[in-house]
């Protein structure tokens, strides 16, 4: 059996890939990974919140240069998801201004990013276009 692990605390792993928010208890603004304090109001009290996996491109960029290593181009958004803004490689799309467009309607999707000499997975996530007759259903 191969054991996969997620890249980001927040990816939960499974049979519905999802990725999970705190959400401040006072001012419900939400964030990826621990908190002691909220940036908003400066509560303390945060709880899990899980994150859509269908949401709307915001904004992006298509990126030309990166550190070493890492394969140019890629396209970086800003997707939300009900409410919640997520940063994410947008994935599985040509990385072109004609390719993609603000508002396409986007989903969540989970690839391996490699693997350990145990053959363990780490699991990585990017949200990919939905196609018109996806969208329908």
């Amino acid at each position: 059996m191969t054991t996969s692990v997620p890249i980001v605390e927040y990816l939960a792993l499974g049979d519905s890939p999802h990725l999970i928010a705190q959400q401040c208890a006072t001012c419900h603004a939400t964030y990826f990974d621990r908190r002691d304090g909220c940036a908003s109001c400066f509560g303390s009290a945060f709880s899990p919140v899980d994150v859509s996996t269908t949401g709307t491109l915001e904004t992006y960029t298509v990126v030309a240069v990166a550190a070493p290593g890492v394969q140019v181009p890629f396209v970086a958004g800003v997707i939300n998801c009900d409410g919640i803004a997520v940063r994410s490689t947008i994935v599985n799309v040509e990385a072109s201004p004609n390719d993609v467009r603000m508002g396409m309607p986007l989903r969540l999707t989970t690839f391996v990013l490699g693997a350990d000499d145990n053959g363990t997975q780490a699991i990585g996530f990017g949200f990919e276009p939905v196609t018109t007759s996806e969208d329908t259903k």
